[in-house]
């Protein structure tokens, strides 16, 4: 039996998922440049082909059959990956990189960084994105994210870079005015920044039974940059990243009383969509960032503690 698709022009399944997205052969001729009539003929040619209809004709729009549903998902997908690949194959290492990540993460750790990325690779701009909400990379045309969770997105790929923990964080001279904090369970009448189950978890990891118990309210906001801007300012003490705020640790603006971490998500990816991974951009950016976190040794300090699941 000889294939009914064998000899269809790719034009013809352009055509279709255009129409078929837009739900509108008008709107189909608009975004393609070409007549109303010339998409009427390629649907119908196609139909012709396959044998059955594809759209129901209605007065102002169109809508799939479901025969057309299931053509138009592959349509879309093979349109998607046809268009990848010819970006792959024209697309030069410059440009514009839009990222998408945490903005904690964006500020406290990734944008003092970048300036070494665009040394490295001076024809590639950078698009900075620190929105929390789930972003659709190959819908809107971000290149690359960098978010918590466990690695696993539909669409696209990723790889690991490294664990996501807090753990306390404040201003030496607290720590100095509290008595130094000697054990764990001398937090339970400290000036505490952030959520009472965030809390709650930590005391459990340190072996302190009860807490927190502090009265009165304490600041909590959806930053942990917000958190630790206000313990630094010496007003109390808050779950961090000791990754994130390494930099702070060293030059001793702020204190890390206790060597327990507990983690706040499964770790820190890297993803792109799956049809980009051999875009020089996204390649040039996934190199680079790799090595950085490889050579950071705040990160090897607690590699270990939350591997990434197998």
């Amino acid at each position: 039996m000889s294939d009914p698709l064998a000899t269809l022009p790719l034009s013809a399944v352009r055509v279709f998922e255009a129409a078929a997205r837009l739900k509108s052969f008008t709107r189909a001729a608009e975004a393609l440049n070409i007549t109303q009539a010339a998409v009427s003929w390629q649907v119908k040619a196609l139909e012709q082909r396959l044998g059955q209809p594809l759209f129901r004709r209605l007065a102002r729009e169109v809508a799939l059959t479901p025969a057309g549903e299931r053509l138009s998902r592959a349509a879309t997908e093979a349109v998607g990956l046809l268009q990848a690949a010819i970006s792959d194959l024209t697309e030069t290492e410059e440009g514009v990189l839009a990222i998408t990540t945490l903005q904690s993460l964006a500020t406290s750790w990734l944008a003092p960084r970048l300036g070494a990325f665009q040394l490295a690779h001076p024809k590639i701009a950078v698009r900075l994105d620190t929105s929390a909400r789930m972003v659709d990379l190959a819908r809107e045309g971000v290149d690359v994210a960098i978010r918590s969770g466990h690695g696993e997105w539909p669409g696209v790929e990723s790889c690991y870079l490294m664990p996501s923990l807090v753990t306390p964080l404040t201003a030496p001279a607290l720590v100095a005015e509290l008595g130094g904090l000697p054990e764990p369970k001398a937090l339970l009448t400290a000036p505490l920044i952030g959520l009472e189950a965030d809390w709650a978890d930590w005391f459990a990891a340190a072996g302190v039974a009860g807490g927190p118990l502090r009265a009165g309210p304490r600041f909590a906001a959806d930053l942990q940059t917000v958190e630790v801007a206000t313990a630094m300012a010496g007003q109390g003490i808050a779950l961090a990243s000791p990754i994130y705020f390494a930099a702070e640790l060293a030059a001793g603006r702020l204190a890390q009383p206790f060597d327990t971490v507990i983690p706040a998500a499964r770790g820190i990816w890297l993803t792109w969509p799956a049809e980009r991974r051999r875009s020089p951009k996204i390649a040039a950016f996934r190199n680079w960032l790799t090595a950085l976190v490889a050579a950071d040794p705040a990160i090897a300090r607690y590699r270990d503690l939350a591997p990434p699941p197998p």
